[in-house]
Order: C-alpha cells, then structure tokens, then sequence
C-alpha cells in the first residue's frame, strides 16, 4: 500500500512540472483499486502536485539568468504568452494552474513575476485540489 501512495506522489510531484507526465490515472486506478482511503488520496496528490508547482515558481524565480539557453524547456512565445495572460489577470489566474499546457508555465512564470510564495501556495492548492476532487467524484460512480 504504501509504494501506492509513494507512486501517486512521485506521479502528482512529476505531472506538475514541466514534464510531460499524468497524475490523473494513477490517482484514479488507486481509487477503484478499492484498498485506498479517498482522503489520503486525495491529500497525496494533491501536495505532490503543489509542491510540483512550487518547483516551477522557483525555476521561475532564477529564469531570467537560463531562459536563452537552448536546453530551457520552455518555448520563448509560450513564456511570453503565459507571462501576458499572467500580467493581465494577476494572481487569480493561478486558479487555472490545474489545466493542462497552460498551468505549468503558468506557475513558472508566477515565479518569474516574483508573486509571494505563500499567496502562490494557497491559490495552487485551491485549483490543483479542487480538480483532483472533482476527478475523485466522477470516478467513485465507477467503483
């Protein structure tokens, strides 16, 4: 049971970065697995996925010295897109982190424009929380 919990974290962890991985099935194949509780699920991915997050705000809040290198992972025009939708809504567009393609470089760009750790924190698990609820939901009518 406990390499479960320790995969959905590495997967929620992983998913919230840039790279391209999926929490979301692992979260949902331990819940119809039957043998997990709902609220440490829910839990684990969740704080796997925030501290994913807060990766990304502190490769954001170091960007400006790598950002022209050629091994960044990011696209200069989806940074710069990303840094306008972020200019333009403030830090209520991090309710929007928990989407994908955007919500990672979202909250890398969040770093970037140096938004306070705490209220990125806060707003990241909301979002990040609430989707991995959501999901909890629509899959326990499948148990």
């Amino acid at each position: 049971m406990l390499a479960g919990y320790l995969g959905l974290l590495l997967a929620a962890f992983g998913a919230a970065t840039l790279l391209p991985l999926q929490s979301e099935a692992v979260l949902v194949g331990l819940l119809l697995d039957g043998r997990y509780s709902v609220w440490p699920l829910l839990g684990i991915a969740t704080a796997g996925n925030v501290l994913g997050s807060v990766v990304n705000w502190l490769l954001g809040r170091s960007l400006e010295h790598y950002k022209d290198k050629r091994w960044f992972p990011v696209k200069p025009q989806h940074l710069a897109s990303a840094q306008r939708r972020y200019q333009r809504y403030g830090h209520w567009s991090l309710l929007l982190s928990w989407l994908p393609i955007i919500g990672d470089p979202l909250t890398l760009v969040a770093g970037l424009l140096r938004e306070p750790l705490w209220r990125f924190v806060l707003i990241v698990t909301l979002a990040k929380g609430g989707r991995y609820g959501v999901l909890m939901l629509v899959a326990s009518y499948w148990r």
